[in-house]
């Protein structure tokens, strides 16, 4: 294990399972219970866990946004839409690439990034 690199990463979720399940369906990420209030998350890019509570990650509030990297961006975007996520930030540009921020159904805050566009203009329905 990598001496004081970031290992593991948790965050509070309301319903564990319609969180379990979006991740699941959207990302394909494993899960892994333990017990009724805890479970932790695999196959994505850094493991960690959700436990149970009333609380939410929102980075206007001070918490941590966790940013996924996706090869198709639209894709990506209309996949977050199909399994419950809420898009808060549609597709913008920044300095290195496009993202756009989404909540799952425990309403955690978290973004998806990916290239520039090669002609520099995209088109997004929402």
């Amino acid at each position: 294990m990598p001496h004081h690199k970031i290992n593991y990463v948790e965050l509070p979720a309301h319903d564990l399972t319609a969180t379990k399940e979006f991740f699941e369906k959207t990302f394909h990420w494993r899960f892994e219970d333990y017990g009724p209030d805890y479970c932790a998350f695999h196959d994505a890019g850094l493991d960690g866990g959700f436990y149970r509570a009333n609380l939410k990650s929102d980075p206007l509030h001070g918490g941590a946004l966790v940013v996924l990297y996706s090869d198709t961006l639209e894709e990506t975007l209309a996949q977050v839409q199909a399994n419950g996520g809420y898009i808060v930030q549609a597709i913008f540009d920044f300095p290195g690439g496009r993202r756009f921020h989404f909540t799952e159904p425990s309403g955690n805050e978290f973004a998806v990034w990916g290239e520039a566009a090669e002609s520099g203009e995209f088109s997004l329905k929402l």
